[in-house]
């Protein structure tokens, strides 16, 4: 049976004078000969992406379009009609974008996230650009701290909405961003917190003690190569310590407290100065370790 709007393995039948036929009869789509492969012939097995064409016939092509059905994608919209926008995939036949499925205007040379779907009725593959109500609402399985592959959907005053996984939606707040994000965006990222409403809240750091690690040692590095000193402390602006730092001021603030703690550095109303370098506080930790900052896991660091 067809799988429309994916990749389909299917079987050579038979050639004709405009392509060849695959799969039996009963199921045959047909695929025309500007898509196969040199060489083919009936009995080969080949992999094809299915879809219908402008009489919703079913087509298969050889061409490798940028989204698959139940897949999200970041797509420029090619023209835009009265019924709908059509938006560019990589196929000959546009992906229609009904009004029905938008979630605001669009203009032609557009970039919109979208969701591609399936019509059960007519077989028609489409667009929705409505990413909150068409993302899995099931969560089971999903766990606070775990990594997750990000596409950023949206943008709003709280921060960034995000497709997880190809599957889930969830947010992240502004206040736990560092450097430029914008719609389109593919990034890694953490589950921070899964609400009781079901809503995913999502941060850029891994929690716990392995970003804490990340971070310091991010900060002694800039510091070395900064001669020991840097005109940023946790008075400064967001923008200043995410232009130096790459992260945010809710990280930036716990990350310097525990270096002040632990004696790396010491904090002034001008800025930070390094007290210690990396390889200062290598004898301090275990052969075992992984890291030679594994010291800042330790109490009373893990309180932070």
């Amino acid at each position: 049976m067809l799988v429309i709007g994916s990749y389909n393995e299917l079987v050579v039948e038979r050639e004709v004078e405009f392509g060849f036929y695959l799969n039996p009869k009963e199921h045959e789509v047909l695929l025309p000969s500007k898509y196969a492969l040199d060489n083919l012939q009936p009995g080969d097995l080949i992999t094809v992406f299915v879809y219908t064409d402008s009489e919703d016939r079913p087509v298969a092509t050889t061409l490798t379009p940028t989204i698959v059905v139940g897949d999200f994608a970041f797509l420029q919209v090619k023209d835009v009609r009265e019924f709908g926008a059509f938006l560019e995939w990589g196929l000959e036949k546009d992906l229609f974008l009904p009004n029905s499925e938008m979630r605001g205007r669009v203009n032609k040379g557009d970039k919109i996230v979208v969701k591609a779907c399936l019509d059960e009725k007519s077989n028609r593959v489409y667009a929705t650009a409505k990413i909150t109500s068409n993302c899995e609402k099931d969560i089971t399985g999903l766990e606070p701290g775990e990594k997750v592959d990000l596409l950023i959907s949206g943008v709003s005053n709280l921060g960034f909405t995000a497709v997880i996984d190809k599957r889930f939606c969830g947010m992240l707040y502004r206040n736990e961003t560092y450097g430029e994000l914008a719609v389109g965006d593919k990034i890694e990222g953490f589950i921070s917190r899964i609400r009781e409403d079901g809503k995913i809240d999502l941060i850029l750091k891994q929690p716990g003690y392995g970003s804490v690690a990340d971070s310091s040692v991010r900060i002694v590095e800039l510091l070395e190569k900064s001669h020991g000193f840097i005109a940023c402390n946790d008075k400064s602006s967001p923008e200043k310590i995410s232009e130096l730092f790459s992260m945010s001021k809710k990280e930036f603030k716990r990350t310097i407290g525990g270096l002040y703690k632990k004696r790396v550095i010491e904090i002034n109303d001008k800025g930070i100065r390094l007290l210690k370098s990396l390889k200062d506080v290598e004898p301090a930790c275990s052969e075992s370790d992984e890291s030679p900052w594994a010291f800042l896991y330790e109490s009373p660091y893990k309180r932070l």
